[in-house]
């Protein structure tokens, strides 16, 4: 086999190593959605027909499965990137279910079909390592025995045969290496490293940008260790998790031998009637023809924006933002998933019920950056939230989940790719020239006032102050540390930054932890720069003071800002001093977690409010107690900001049970 593999890929050129770099995506991609097809399928809670042993068993396994699709996710990414890595554009498509024989080796069957013992053995078989006897399930056999590689060299790759997925990676790491050693790392690897996904942009394992062998190598190894051909040894591997899930499934069977974990969904859902009927099943009823219809087109819009990740060049706000809608559209994907799973089929397959096809698009490729995908972006979330809307009419709970879902993601989209757009406009020669920083001061001396947007602007003669007053959290810092200037107390106008040296003041103004006072030099003197380390100090009883880099909600918001945590501020995400109404009670010390010396402490730190949960934070970051003391120091985080976490400062999921709401 090895020397057919080494045929496949020919001289081990670029675009061969590309073209297997397909395959691995389409496996990846098609692994992740026959997994979440199955997970859709499970039954759920006593309400459907369930023992409560059985359904803390199937809401187990529909944990468990999810978790192994959102590895998939990871592995996607990693392969993705090592495409990238190699100046190549990343594959987002994929054939449809299900997949024509030839496409993958004969030994690799993959169709939509419900969770059950041979779906179940299925899994276990396409995730056994090299030296399992792991027998495929009932119904998966191959359509007719072939052979796709070829032992002829050829310019044009073609397909090679493999009998698992982990020889298929261990080849091609072979063959990647054998490249880079010919060519050299440098040549090998000349894609651009800011077009790839890391932690900056997702929190998944696989998404860690490639820059050598070495880490593309690390990438492979990953894949092969956490799933696919990992060692039976390795009780987290995807192998490990389905075969465990076996043994307390016929556990269960042998205690009710009716035991029916999922709904009897079709296997292989089409929603037009397929030219080639064998092996699948038509959607006829109008409802599930809804709900399918929805959730392929949230599936598909997914995929766009995940392709427009890789045109984006990070930071650019459009890269995490892209990623965050994807996200958001595969929750309310789910939900639809598991509703069109409880609907019948129709007709002509009496006692079978729907189920997501996830259609592939004819071309997933790509949009270019700028004001044409921002517009076909916001064009289809309308078009998704304005059809949840109609399917949640019903009255179903999950549709109408999804409907709430699509809606929020329809506003983000519009409003933050909108930000975008500006922010770009501002870095561009004609749109500097008339930001506020480069205009000229005609009132500088006068310490004018004027109020616009909430926000008091106060012009002096070397220095600007602007106070936001809903972001204060009256720390007195400003009317002890600079008494002449901020006048406590007073009516009338009460900031005079004529009455203080220039420095002094713009010291005073840098240890406003809220950001309510910021400040724009008139002398030329350089503004105030990011700090050289990202810090979140955890006040006691009290909120998140952050000093860094920072952009929320994907636009850029200054580098100082205080953020609630006790769930009842009236202006979210910020401090309001809430907390002092309320009594929260949370200690500004809680323990030293995973402390390891970052790389980089510097650098954009991304704060993405997750609605009615966490805050996101991504970039490099150092948490500390409120004397300074290190709690932890992370790339990424999940912020607890409903004040009821157990685990503070990181979030446990207690928001749901507490029904917060931002």
């Amino acid at each position: 086999m090895a020397d057919t593999a080494t045929a496949g890929i020919g001289e081990i050129g670029r675009e061969h190593l590309i073209h297997a770099l397909y395959e691995a995506a389409e496996i990846e991609h098609n692994l992740m959605c026959t997994y979440l097809y199955a997970a859709f399928s499970l039954k759920s809670g006593t309400d459907e027909g369930l023992s409560p042993e059985e359904a803390e068993a199937t809401a187990r396994w529909r944990k468990a499965i999810i978790d192994v699709a959102i590895d998939e996710m990871g592995h996607l990414a990693a392969v993705w990137n090592i495409t990238a890595a190699l100046g190549g554009q990343p594959r987002f498509g994929r054939g449809n279910f299900p997949l024509d024989p030839g496409y993958l080796p004969a030994g690799i069957v993959v169709k939509l079909a419900p969770f059950n013992q041979a779906v179940l053995q299925h899994f276990i078989h396409l995730e056994r390592p090299s030296a399992s006897d792991e027998p495929d399930g009932e119904g998966f056999s191959v359509e007719r025995p072939f052979t796709r590689g070829s032992d002829v060299p050829r310019l044009t790759p073609m397909g090679f045969d493999y009998e698992t997925v982990g020889d298929f990676y261990h080849h091609l790491g072979d063959s990647l290496r054998g490249f880079a050693g010919r060519v050299g790392e440098s040549t090998a690897f000349c894609g651009e490293a800011e077009l790839q996904l890391g932690p900056e942009e997702v929190d998944l394992g696989g998404a860690k940008p490639v820059i050598c062998l070495k880490t593309a190598l690390q990438a492979f190894d990953a894949i092969v260790t956490q799933g696919e051909g990992a060692s039976e040894a390795n009780e987290t591997s995807h192998f490990c998790t389905f075969r465990n899930m076996r043994d307390e499934y016929d556990a269960l069977l042998a205690k009710n031998p009716d035991f029916q974990p999922a709904f009897p969904a079709a296997v292989n859902p089409v929603l037009r009637r397929p030219p080639r009927p064998e092996g699948r099943v038509w959607i006829e009823t109008p409802e599930a023809i809804a709900a399918v219809d929805l959730a392929n087109a949230s599936y598909q819009l997914m995929i766009r924006l995940l392709a427009y990740s890789y045109n984006v060049r990070r930071p650019h706000p459009e890269k995490v933002l892209s990623i965050d809608l994807g996200i958001g559209l595969m929750q309310a994907m789910a939900l639809l998933g598991e509703r069109a799973a409880r609907l019948p089929a129709g007709p002509s397959n009496p006692g079978c019920h729907a189920g997501m096809s996830f259609t592939a698009l004819r071309d997933s490729a790509p949009f270019a950056q700028g004001a044409a995908a921002r517009e076909f972006f916001v064009e289809r979330f309308d078009q998704l939230a304005d059809a949840a809307a109609a399917l949640a009419a019903g009255g179903d709970d999950r549709a109408e989940r999804a409907a709430k879902r699509l809606a929020d993601l329809s506003a983000e989209a519009r409003r933050k790719f909108a930000d975008a757009a500006r922010a770009e406009m501002a870095t561009t020669p004609q749109g500097a020239a008339n930001s506020p920083s480069r205009q000229s001061n005609a009132s500088a001396g006068t310490e004018a006032t004027s109020v616009e947007g909430g926000i008091e602007t106060v012009v002096g003669d070397a220095v600007t102050i602007a106070f936001e007053a809903k972001r204060c959290i009256h720390a007195r810092f400003c009317v002890t540390g600079a008494p002449k200037v901020f006048l406590a107390n007073v009516e009338g106008p009460w900031i005079h930054p004529n009455a203080m040296d220039a420095e002094k003041l713009i010291a005073i103004a840098e240890v406003c932890p809220s950001g309510a006072i910021q400040y724009r030099r008139s002398d030329g003197r350089p503004a105030e720069a990011p700090p050289p380390v990202n810090l979140a100090t955890i006040r006691e009883s009290g909120p998140y003071a952050v000093h860094g880099d920072i952009v929320l909600d994907g636009k850029p918001a200054g580098y100082r800002m205080t953020l609630c945590r006790c769930g009842a501020s009236k202006n979210k995400p910020f401090c309001d001093g809430s907390h002092h109404e309320i009594g929260f009670s949370a200690t500004g010390e809680p323990p030293t977690g995973k402390a390891d010396m970052l790389e980089v402490r510097d650098g954009p730190l991304a704060i993405d409010p997750q609605t009615d949960g966490p805050l996101r934070v991504r970039g490099n970051l150092e948490i500390t107690a409120g004397t300074g003391r290190v709690v932890a120091r992370v790339r990424s985080a999940m912020l607890c900001r409903c004040g009821h976490s157990q685990t503070k400062p990181f979030c446990d999921g207690s928001h749901v049970k507490a029904g917060f709401r931002s």
